[in-house]
């Protein structure tokens, strides 16, 4: 996980077992502080025994990282001040090469009626280093325009080769998701299929 300080994203990573570790690089150790005194419930999981809590600057992490991983999350706030470099070439290229054979790559990807730019480019850039790309949304009522994207970027991993009795498996209760809305996320409105179209490989 690169970012994600408020510790949410490793709460749920964490919620599955056949996780063995998980890697969490965070820029800004007052965030960590402030999220685990203030909003504990979202923050709960950061001492846990499988997270690897690393209080340093993500795009450095995984430009020198030696260790490959399944999977890369990158939970970063907006483009701009110490997140830009996260939506570059050049750190996208670092974490290609820090992926195993068959390893993926999910980040915020904005919004999709404000930064439809900014969209493209990230798209773009996934596009000149993955065989699979694609995006999907996700409804926030509280982010600007109720709708929330993430990218998606694979090796080798179609985003709707999802097995669900493996799901079944994992015994997890859900708030939100199921395999039903995961096929259903990547379903997209018209306008950003028509804008988008482009920029998808090998996906939906």
């Amino acid at each position: 996980i690169i970012g994600g300080g408020d510790g949410g994203t490793a709460r749920e990573v964490l919620r599955h077992p056949t996780v063995e570790t998980c890697d969490m690089v965070e820029i800004d150790a007052m965030v960590v502080e402030a999220c685990r005194k203030h909003i504990p419930q979202t923050a709960g999981q950061l001492d846990h025994p499988r997270l690897n809590l690393k209080i340093e600057d993500g795009v450095k992490f995984v430009a020198e990282s030696q260790k490959k991983y399944d999977v890369v999350i990158v939970d970063s706030t907006e483009p701009f001040g110490p997140a830009t470099p996260l939506f570059d070439k050049k750190f996208y290229q670092d974490v290609f090469n820090t992926l195993s054979d068959d390893g993926i790559v999910v980040s915020q990807g904005e919004s999709p009626y404000y930064n439809a730019d900014l969209q493209e480019s990230l798209l773009k850039i996934l596009g000149d280093l993955f065989p699979v790309v694609s995006i999907y949304n996700y409804t926030n009522l509280t982010y600007p325009g109720g709708n929330w994207s993430f990218t998606f970027g694979s090796k080798k991993k179609h985003p709707l080769d999802v097995d669900e009795a493996r799901v079944q498996e994992q015994g997890l209760e859900m708030q939100y998701y199921n395999v039903e809305m995961h096929r259903a996320a990547f379903a997209l409105p018209s306008f950003m299929k028509r804008n988008l179209a482009s920029f998808l490989k090998g996906s939906c």
